[in-house]
């Protein structure tokens, strides 16, 4: 493609096309969605944005030009500490996605080395993920193994 890629973190000028790549993210996860939803995420998303980016929702991104062509979001999650995250630190890797056009190019595999580089930094007990198939390749390539528990992952929905 021959154009030139500058990896970087959002900032809160970066949030309304933080807000298209996370719509674009859900339709290529999803396959679609509705008129009630997409409203929904256009009117929660850029609050959402403007409160936790650069804190708890670190956006890591790659740029051409102007435009954010690939993005992964690191939430910082705080909890009680516990013998496997000592600190009470731990990370969750969200809406990892690169635009059709920029695919296969190792844009996700730098910005995930970005977001692991992060965390270190701030001393996370552990980075989690749920990966897509398409995904898990590049996650094994930075690091990411397959989670073993002797839980049952479960989750009440409203």
């Amino acid at each position: 493609m021959g154009v030139s890629i500058e990896f970087g973190e959002a900032t809160k000028e970066d949030i309304e096309q933080l807000v298209e790549l996370r719509i674009a993210y859900m339709l290529d996860d999803f396959g679609k969605i509705n008129e009630e939803e997409r409203a929904c995420l256009e009117k929660q998303l850029p609050e959402y944005f403007s409160k936790k980016l650069g804190t708890e929702l670190i956006a890591f991104v790659a740029r051409s030009g102007e435009k954010i062509v690939s993005v992964a979001f690191l939430h910082i999650i705080e909890m009680p500490a516990n013998v496997m995250v000592l600190n009470g630190l731990c990370g969750e890797v969200l809406n990892v996605y690169t635009e059709p056009l920029y695919r296969g190019q190792g844009l996700c595999t730098q910005l995930m080395k970005n977001l692991i580089a992060y965390g270190e930094k701030l001393s996370l007990g552990r980075i989690d993920l749920s990966a897509t198939e398409v995904g898990v390749p590049i996650y094994k390539k930075v690091g990411f193994e397959k989670k073993e528990s002797h839980y049952t992952d479960m989750r009440y929905t409203y």
